[in-house]
């Protein structure tokens, strides 16, 4: 083999051994970005589970809330309704 094919051959294995370097470096810094996107993937995952459960103990806390506020409507219509009946007994009272 001579001088110029040697040389040849020299430039063919550093090119391909650089190529090959260069995918390595690809390699990782795709798994590095895989891993990343897995773990933001993870964290909102988990503050989606989060907000759920947030979402829940706040229906839990409004239906908490009617109930009392119909209970409230139902103590003061029948405190109106009592009032009323007194009113129509006091006025019958002064007709008579």
């Amino acid at each position: 083999m001579d001088q110029e094919t040697a040389a040849r051959f020299d430039r063919i294995e550093h090119i391909t051994a650089a190529l090959a370097e260069e995918r390595r470096k690809d390699r990782e810094e795709y798994k590095a970005l895989w891993r990343d996107t897995q773990r933001h993937i993870e964290e909102l995952a988990e503050q989606g589970r989060r907000t759920e459960r947030r979402i829940e103990q706040l229906a839990g806390e409004m239906n908490d809330l009617a109930e009392q506020t119909a209970a409230r409507f139902r103590e003061t219509d029948e405190r109106f309704r009592e009032l009323a009946a007194a009113g129509k007994a006091t006025e019958e009272r002064i007709a008579n």
